[in-house]
C-alpha cells in the first residue's frame, strides 16, 4: 500500500496532525515550566538548595559577668551541654527517642513532651529535646551518631551562680521569653527560646548585660550529619557589671540571719551606695537558668516564709519604735518639746476610756528625751506625738524618706503608708481621733515602712538631714573597660534640722548602744561608737499585760503571731559612714534578734573580728 493510499484511510491523517500537536504543545509546556525554575526562579531555587545543604546553627552569648564594689565575681556563666534534632533529617521518631534516652539515661516520656513542645517550630529550626546533660552524655551522643540521624549536640552558655542563694533577690533570676514579650522585644533580635532577665539586676540591665549572638554555618549530608564548618561568628559576651555591694557585708549578714526571716539593708550615709540588700530565706537562682522544675516552683510559691519575695523593697511593716526617731524630731522641731522635756511614766498613759501601756510594765519614772530613747519609754513618745498631732508627725517621716518610694532601680519597691487625716478620711471616709496619733508615734498602727526606707531615714539622720536616693549599680563597662553607665550620687530631699535639736537625737541613739539600760546593747561595738534604734512591731493588735502574762502561762505563741524585732544603726556615731536597718520577722525583741545581726555586720565593716559584749547589759524589752 502506498503512502498516499495510507493517507486515504478515514481520519488517519487528522489524528497524525493532534498528536504532533499535542506533542508539540507537551514539549513547550516543558520547555516553559524549564525556563520558569531555571531562568524565573533561579535565585530562589538556588536559595533552597542551599538550604537543605547548609545549616545556621545560632551560638548563645554569654551573658556579661557581675561583680561587686571590689571587684570580686559575684555571677558568671558556664557551658550547658544540650541535645537537639533536626526534624527533616530523621528517620523514625519513636526508635530516635528510645535510642536518645538510653543515651542519655532519660526516660523517653519527658524527650516525647519537649518534642512535641517544638512542633511549632519552623522545620529549619532545632527542637531542644534535653538541656545540660552533661559532658558524659554529650560524648556518648557524639560517639553514636550513626545511629542518631539528626541529632544534634549544642554548647550554650548557661548562668553561673558560684554562692547559690547569696544576694538572690538582688540579682533576679532568667527565664524563657515569653509570647508577650517577644512582641514588645521583637525589634531586638530575641528568638522564642530565649532566655532574659525577669527580676533584680538581670532584668534591670538585661541591655548591657545580653550580649550579641553568633552563628555556625555548617554544610551537612542529605541525612543531615555535618560534613564540615563553613563560617563561625563568634558571638560577643554581654558587658560587665559593678555593684555597689560589698561581698563580705552581704556574706556577714546572710550568715548572721541564720534560719531566720527578714530583711537587712547597709547604706553608705555619705553616698547612697547600697553595701549589703539581705532577704532571706531566698532562693537558688541557678534554678530558674537552667530551668526550674515544676515541683521546685510550686515548693518556692507554697513556702509560708516567701523566698521570692525581696522583703527589704518589697516588706511593709509597722517601724515600732524605730519610729520613735520620727517623733522625737518631729516635737522638737515643731517646738511642743525640747531635750529637757520630761514626763513621768508610770507604766501607761490614760487617753478618754482607753489606756496605752509602755513596753515596761513598772514603768520608766521620770523620762526626759535622752532617756526616752535610751530605754524605749513608750509614754514619753505618747505624750510627745499627741501634742505634735498626725500631720507634723506625718510630715517629717516623708521628708526622712517614709511612705514612699525611695527610688531604688530594682521592680517591685513598695511604698510603705504614713497616715494622715486625710489619708484616713479618703480610705475610710471617718475622722482622725486622737488615740490613733498615740499608736502612730511610737510606729504602730496604721505606719508601714520597708526596710529599705529606715535605712535611708537612718542615714539622714547620720549625715544631717540629706535623704538620699539609695543606688545599687556602681558602673557598667565593655570588655574594653569603656564606662557605659557611671553611678551618681543623688539626693531626694535635704530635711532643715535645728542641730542642738538633731544633736539631742544623736545622744539618745548614742545612749541606746553604749549606756546602762539602753535596749541596743547587743550591738556595742569596742573601738566604734554605734549609734541606733530598738524596736518591737506587733503582728497582731496590741496586747495588753493581762494578755501578755497569760500567754506565759500557756503554750509557746504560734510563730505567724510572735512580733516583728527591728534594728536601725549608724556609726561611727562621731563621722557616720554607714547606716544598718534590720528586721527580723516574728524575732520578738529588737535588742535580741535584730541588735546583734548589725553587730556583726558593723564588725565586718570595721574589720573588728568577733568581740564579745563588754560592760553592763541593757535592758532587752524593745
Amino acid at each position: 500500500m502506498s503512502i498516499d493510499s495510507e493517507w486515504a484511510i478515514p481520519g488517519l491523517k487528522n489524528r497524525f496532525l493532534l498528536i504532533s500537536l499535542a506533542a508539540v504543545a507537551i514539549f513547550l509546556l516543558l520547555l516553559c515550566r524549564l525556563w520558569y525554575l531555571q531562568i524565573i526562579n533561579t535565585e530562589r531555587y538556588s536559595e533552597l538548595s542551599e538550604k537543605n545543604r547548609i545549616r545556621y546553627l545560632p551560638i548563645s552569648a554569654a551573658r556579661g559577668p557581675i561583680f561587686d564594689r571590689d571587684g570580686k565575681l559575684l555571677v558568671d556563666t558556664r557551658p550547658s551541654f544540650d541535645v537537639a534534632i533536626m526534624r527533616q533529617d530523621m528517620d523514625d521518631k519513636d526508635l530516635l527517642l528510645e535510642r536518645l534516652a538510653y543515651y542519655l539515661d532519660a526516660d523517653t516520656e519527658t524527650l516525647g513532651r519537649n518534642w512535641k513542645s517544638g512542633v511549632g517550630f519552623p522545620a529549619y529550626r532545632p527542637v531542644p529535646l534535653a538541656e545540660d546533660v552533661g559532658r558524659d552524655a554529650m560524648e556518648r551522643i557524639q560517639e553514636n551518631s550513626v545511629d542518631l540521624p539528626g541529632v544534634l549536640t549544642e554548647v550554650r552558655s548557661i548562668r553561673a551562680y558560684p554562692y547559690a542563694d547569696f544576694a538572690a533577690h538582688i540579682f533576679g533570676y532568667l527565664g524563657e521569653i515569653t509570647e508577650r514579650e517577644l512582641q514588645t522585644r521583637g525589634g531586638e533580635g530575641y528568638r522564642g527560646g530565649d532566655f532574659v532577665g525577669k527580676s533584680g539586676v538581670e532584668n534591670l540591665l538585661e541591655p548591657y548585660l545580653r550580649g550579641s549572638e553568633g552563628q555556625r554555618r555548617l554544610e551537612v549530608d542529605v541525612k543531615g550529619k555535618e560534613l564540615r564548618q563553613l563560617i563561625v561568628r563568634e558571638p560577643m559576651p554581654g558587658n560587665r557589671v559593678y555593684l555597689s555591694l560589698r561581698h563580705d557585708l552581704q556574706l556577714a549578714a546572710e550568715t548572721a540571719f541564720g534560719d531566720q526571716a527578714g530583711s537587712a539593708v547597709v547604706l553608705d550615709v555619705r553616698t547612697g551606695e547600697i553595701l549589703a540588700l539581705v532577704s532571706r530565706p531566698a532562693f537558688n537562682p541557678e534554678l530558674f537558668a537552667r530551668g526550674i522544675t515544676g515541683p521546685e516552683w510550686i515548693a518556692l510559691l507554697q513556702d509560708p516564709r516567701h523566698p521570692l519575695q525581696d522583703k527589704a523593697i518589697k516588706g511593709q511593716y509597722p517601724p515600732g519604735s524605730t519610729f520613735k526617731i520620727v517623733t522625737a524630731l518631729a516635737a522638737l522641731e515643731a517646738g511642743v518639746v525640747t531635750p529637757s522635756t520630761s514626763y513621768d511614766c508610770e507604766g501607761s498613759m490614760t487617753l478618754g476610756d482607753s489606756k496605752f501601756r509602755c513596753w515596761k510594765k513598772r514603768g520608766h519614772g521620770r523620762t526626759d528625751l535622752e532617756k526616752a530613747l535610751r530605754e524605749s519609754c513608750d509614754v514619753w513618745f505618747y505624750k510627745a506625738g499627741l501634742e505634735t498631732g498626725i500631720d507634723r508627725l506625718s510630715e517629717m517621716a516623708f521628708a526622712l524618706g517614709l511612705g514612699a518610694r525611695t527610688g531604688f532601680p530594682l521592680d517591685g519597691e513598695k511604698d510603705g503608708l504614713i497616715p494622715t487625716k486625710q489619708w484616713k478620711r479618703k480610705r475610710f471616709r471617718a475622722p482622725w481621733y486622737n488615740g490613733e496619733t498615740v499608736i502612730a508615734a511610737i510606729g504602730q498602727g496604721y505606719v508601714l515602712t520597708t526596710p529599705l526606707q529606715l535605712a535611708v531615714m537612718t542615714a539622714a539622720v547620720a549625715n544631717g538631714g540629706t535623704v538620699l536616693q539609695p543606688t545599687l549599680i556602681k558602673r557598667v563597662e565593655d570588655w574594653q573597660g569603656k564606662e557605659l553607665l557611671p553611678s551618681e550620687r543623688m539626693i531626694s530631699n535635704t530635711v532643715q534640722l535645728r542641730p542642738g535639736n538633731l544633736a539631742a537625737v544623736r545622744r539618745g541613739l548614742e545612749a541606746v548602744v553604749n549606756a546602762p539600760h539602753g535596749t541596743g546593747w547587743a550591738s556595742r561595738l569596742d573601738g566604734v561608737k554605734v549609734a541606733g534604734k530598738t524596736g518591737t512591731a506587733q503582728v497582731v493588735r496590741l496586747k495588753s499585760d493581762e494578755e501578755k502574762e497569760k500567754e506565759k502561762d500557756e503554750k509557746e505563741e504560734p510563730y505567724r503571731f510572735r512580733d516583728h524585732a527591728l534594728f536601725v544603726a549608724y556609726a561611727p556615731a562621731a563621722a557616720p559612714e554607714i547606716a544598718v536597718s534590720v528586721v527580723v520577722e516574728h524575732g520578738e525583741h529588737g535588742g535580741s534578734a535584730a541588735a546583734p545581726i548589725a553587730r556583726n555586720i558593723l564588725e565586718t565593716y570595721f574589720g573588728l573580728g568577733t568581740q564579745t559584749p563588754v560592760g553592763e547589759p541593757g535592758d532587752a524589752g524593745d
